[in-house]
């Protein structure tokens, strides 16, 4: 045996600088460093200016507190959407933005006062408001540092806040045209309303939580009827508010439920709702024992008859505290109520007008009016016949302690012989505040609100050569409603995914009136003023645009005392009227971000109406509805063409995330720990559009995913090193399998382009990741590395092969930029490192090449079968690698025109042959092994010596050297 040559300096082995050690964490703040320094978003502004727009328009968070996992997903599915349209070549800028006033700082302000036990209402309003707004600076300030880590390309440097001045004049002037359009009352209704916050809340700004409440019977009897005999007996109520009881007006029966009248064995008389009376039996015991209820007992015993409710009308019962006198001695009404059910209770419900809608708008509807008993800290009024403030036992209604079976409340109905029973057990949702975690109450207080129903709206809409406004649909005529309006505008919005266009469209259809009006300090001021005889508000266009200016100049702060000077210079008596103290509710500071940030000229690249809003899907009753209404309101359509939503982010058992149970995301410790482009890659990943889940393991998965990515790019870049045009080959003249890459290529492409239209980039990022995985690493890159290693430099073949890699990488890295926007950006300047930046690129040209799929889907699955029959040997150590083996295949499984060399290198094997007939079978070989490209193959003559086709490379190197 002769001595054998070292022949590893004549392998082209892949070369590059590229680590596969990603480092992101330490990474990724210079690559931020340095766009900053080069002015990346500008740069990318200029490239793209005069193109077509795509306007994402950014809902404002809430400058309170660090950003969570939310914001994270949030901004990450923007950013994607900003630079996958800017990738296919569209203007697509992003300016964010931050909603800064309202009852959260406004309420850790205050807290900061109550650790210091000083009295908030002592400070100087304007002195407080400048806390407010420093506070709010300091986490708008945060937060914008924290967004920009996770990689977001956007005017950071120039955010809208909803408390700049420029904005609040803007807030001020869209109200304005609420009130000049006559689009704006001042009423009395039932509101949210937090006793603790002292203020009306939208229902935005309420959560549902479970709890268990009292739950009571209580009887009025019945004085006036025109059914005589129920004269003396007692219409049963049920309810699990008792402390409603007090304001208590009128009684409600369903006109076509069926009641029963029946005497208890006591000798009382009770009216109950029939499918009710076997609960309320359970409940008081003032009937058949419990295991008669089950069976099939006749109540004939206890029957006195049936009476249908339409027949109730025109009874009136006595409210059990009458021995008080005045309101409580007034007789109650028994009236029709359509929302009256027999799902639960007596099928009789106590009517407050103070404090439900329903009751509301029923007794409205017979002349009976609130009597605004409960103060704003949830106590009733001083002079109030029962359990007034200086009572010892009163306390806030929302108090359980006020409603227990063995409170005030019960005891007084007790003692009163009206309380037919009150257990402490029922479990129910209940409305809180989402900022003070209290419960809330329905309370009716004096409030502004935009009304839903009134017609008359299309003559005061701006212009549709000045909104670009399209009324195709007919629905503006003069009939026309903010609702109707909202409605069409719903229908006209494209929604992502559909199911949002239900949802908020069964919430505007169904929702109350628009409360503006909130009792608090921090906030845009509803800059009106009411005539102190008639309560009408002054309409005086002039006036209002002054006011309009004051504010531009002076921010919130211009809405004082001072400001009734005005009146008398615009020619009005500043003795005739009262200036409004109550602050507008931020949701109309957030919907009316459209008119200040897309129409202000501010940013001169914006443009109304916007393209796309995205926010969560807890925005359909929050920011997409304040501004739909906002904006259906002045001009008649939706400030956007399209909304997309998305779920919440659970953890990984995927159970809603809270501190008290140990279970949150941080996203700064996972860019600490993994780096934001794991961040990036998880949004993109998961079903955003669905809640979805996040934890430990299931980051473990992204990053293995990452690395997957990274090494493909890797793989690139040290197989193209060196190339250059010169070596370019022409699709036409490659090898059958280098034009079924770019057909694939081609239909990636397809898809991409089409998951972006659909905004779907759990598709986008899944189809890319696989791809990269299973069509190139594990399939394309492994079958053609020998010949990359091993061919002549200037091989055909092997050109072809490296005219497609850079062909591939051109192509993914710029579609990855947009979701792994550090890792492309290290990619791209590692081969171009004078190229600039990955992000000014546009979506890649992909040559056209033919290929016949089905043939390539017949050999991948051939070749599937053989790799699974080769790795019995290797486990078993018979084979190093499939280069040592010797297979055969069934004749009939090989496409037409395949030679046995092809199969060869499809299997990265040394020889393969076919037979008829015959199951895959693998062997080792017993040829020798070449001491070059390693296969062992029949034409060696010994082990080490070459093949024919690395005898002719290295011949061709030595000749060249």
């Amino acid at each position: 045996m002769t001595e054998q040559r070292d022949y590893r300096d004549t392998v082209f082995l892949p070369k590059t600088d590229f680590p596969m050690k990603a480092g992101l964490p330490q990474k990724e703040p210079g690559i931020l460093a340095r766009w900053e320094d080069d002015g990346l978003y500008a740069a990318v502004r200029r490239s793209r200016e005069g193109r077509e727009k795509f306007i994402l328009h950014d809902g404002p968070p809430y400058a309170n507190g660090d950003m969570h996992i939310g914001h994270a997903l949030n901004h990450v599915l923007k950013d994607m959407v900003v630079r996958t349209q800017t990738l296919l070549g569209k203007d697509a800028p992003y300016v964010p933005g931050w909603d800064c006033h309202g009852l959260p700082i406004e309420w850790k302000v205050e807290e900061q006062y109550r650790k210091k036990k000083l009295d908030k209402d002592q400070v100087d309003p304007t002195e407080f408001r400048a806390e407010c707004r420093a506070y709010a600076q300091h986490w708008v300030d945060v937060q914008r540092e924290q967004l920009k880590r996770l990689g977001g390309l956007g005017d950071w440097d120039n955010p809208y806040l909803t408390m700049q001045f420029d904005s609040e004049a803007t807030i001020v002037r869209e109200l304005l045209k609420f009130a000049e359009s006559g689009q704006l009352y001042r009423g009395a209704k039932p509101v949210m309303w937090s006793p603790v916050e002292k203020t009306a809340l939208a229902e935005a700004e309420v959560e549902y939580e479970d709890i268990t409440s009292t739950q009571i019977d209580v009887a009025f009897e019945i004085v006036e009827s025109p059914i005589a005999e129920l004269v003396g007996a007692h219409a049963v109520i049920w309810t699990t508010t008792p402390w409603t009881i007090p304001v208590n007006q009128a009684l409600a029966y369903g006109p076509e439920v069926e009641y029963h009248h029946y005497r208890a064995h006591d000798g009382r008389r009770f009216l109950v709702a029939a499918p009710l009376l076997a609960s309320f039996f359970l409940r008081t015991g003032l009937g058949p024992v419990a295991e008669d209820i089950e069976g099939d007992l006749a109540i004939e015993e206890y029957a006195l008859g049936t009476i249908k409710g339409s027949d109730l009308a025109g009874t009136k019962a006595r409210h059990p505290m009458h021995h008080l006198g005045g309101f409580f001695a007034e007789p109650r009404p028994m009236l029709p109520g359509d929302f009256v059910t027999t799902d639960s209770g007596t099928g009789l419900v106590h009517m407050a007008p103070d404090h439900g809608e329903d009751d509301f708008e029923l007794c409205k509807a017979h002349g009976i009016a609130p009597k605004f008993v409960v103060e704003a800290d949830g106590r009733y009024r001083e002079d109030w016949g029962w359990l007034p403030r200086s009572d010892p036992r009163s306390m806030s209604v929302i108090n359980p302690k006020f409603n227990a079976p063995d409170g005030p409340i019960c005891e007084d109905l007790k003692e009163a012989g009206a309380l037919l029973a009150a257990s402490a057990d029922y479990r129910h949702s209940y409305p809180h505040s989402w900022r003070s975690k209290a419960k809330v109450i329905f309370r009716c207080t004096p409030q502004w609100f935009v009304p839903m129903d009134k017609p008359g709206i299309a003559e005061h809409l701006e212009t549709p050569a000045e909104q670009g406004w399209d009324n195709e649909g007919g629905a503006i005529g003069p009939e026309a409603t903010l609702r109707s309006l909202a409605m069409e505008a719903i229908e006209q919005t494209r929604f992502v995914p559909e199911k949002g266009r239900n949802r908020i469209g069964s919430m505007v259809e169904g929702r109350p009136d628009w409360v503006l009006s909130r009792q608090r300090a921090w906030g845009v001021p509803i800059t009106l003023f009411v005539n102190r005889k008639t309560g009408e508000y002054l309409v005086d266009k002039a006036l209002n645009a002054r006011i309009v200016e004051s504010v531009r100049a002076q921010g919130v702060d211009a809405w004082s005392d001072e400001a009734a000077t005005l009146l008398q210079e615009y020619g009005h008596d500043p003795d005739a009227y009262e200036r409004v103290t109550d602050i507008l509710d931020v949701w109309f500071d957030s919907g009316s971000t459209h008119a200040f940030v897309l129409e202000s000229g501010r940013w001169p690249a914006l443009q109304w109406p916007a393209d796309l809003y995205l926010e969560g899907s807890d925005q359909h009753r929050g920011w997409f509805q304040s501004s739909l209404l906002e904006s259906c309101g002045t001009r008649g359509r939706a400030p956007y063409k399209a909304v997309l939503t998305h779920g919440f982010t659970m953890d990984a058992r995927g159970e809603k995330m809270s501190k008290s149970k140990g279970n949150t995301v941080n996203p700064l410790e996972v860019m600490r720990d993994y780096g934001a482009d794991i961040i990036r890659l998880w949004a993109l990943s998961v079903d955003y559009t669905e809640d979805h889940r996040i934890g430990p393991e299931i980051l473990k998965g992204v990053a293995d995913q990452y690395r997957k990515l990274r090494n493909s790019f890797r793989y690139m870049l040290g197989a193209l090193d060196g190339f250059t045009d010169s070596e370019r080959v022409a699709p036409a003249d490659m090898p059958e399998l280098e034009r079924y890459m770019l057909a694939l290529l081609g239909g990636l492409d397809a898809e991409l382009r089409r998951a972006v239209d659909d905004f779907d980039f759990n598709a986008y990022t899944r189809r890319l990741v696989d791809f990269c995985n299973e069509d190139l690493s594990a399939f394309f890159f492994d079958i053609r590395k020998d010949r990359l290693y091993c061919d002549a430099p200037g091989d055909p073949a092997r050109r072809a092969y490296r005219t497609v890699l850079d062909t591939l990488f051109h192509a993914l890295v710029r579609y990855a930029a947009p979701a792994l926007v550090f890792t492309a950006e290290e990619v791209w300047g590692t081969r171009y490192p004078d190229g600039g930046s990955v992000h000014l690129l546009e979506w890649p040209e992909v040559p056209a090449a033919e290929a016949d799929l089905a043939r390539w889907d017949r050999l991948r699955a051939l070749r599937e079968e053989v790799m699974e029959a080769i790795e019995p040997l290797r486990r078993e150590k018979l084979v190093r690698s499939g280069l040592e083996a010797e297979i055969t295949v069934p004749a009939e499984a090989v496409p037409e025109g395949v030679t046995d060399e092809e199969l060869a290198g499809l299997f990265i094997s040394g020889t393969v042959s076919r037979e008829e007939g015959t199951a895959i079978r693998v062997s080792r070989s017993d040829d020798n092994k070449c001491g070059r490209c390693w296969r062992l193959l029949p034409e060696v003559t010994e082990d080490g010596a070459l093949c024919h086709r690395c005898t002719a490379v290295v011949a061709e190197l030595d000749s060249a050297a």
